[in-house]
């Protein structure tokens, strides 16, 4: 899997954790959601972000499709 699939598949568990929260615990997490909505609209104007250099300096994945066995 690549480090792109990784990124989208926390970003989204993200989204959906602090979404439960905010509903069960307090509205406040709603400010997480935030967050990771921000960060997800800078990194597609930037072409950073920081949860794939964390992934990569982890040794998780590879950096483009054409190396992903299908």
């Amino acid at each position: 899997m690549t480090v792109e699939r990784y990124i989208r598949i926390i970003a989204g568990s993200f989204v959906l954790i602090s979404l439960a929260l905010a509903h069960w615990v307090s509205p406040y997490w709603l400010w997480f959601t935030a967050f990771v909505g921000l960060n997800l609209l800078q990194s597609g104007f930037t072409n950073w972000c920081l949860m794939e250099d964390i992934l990569k300096k982890a040794g998780v994945g590879g950096s483009c499709c054409c190396t992903e066995k299908k």
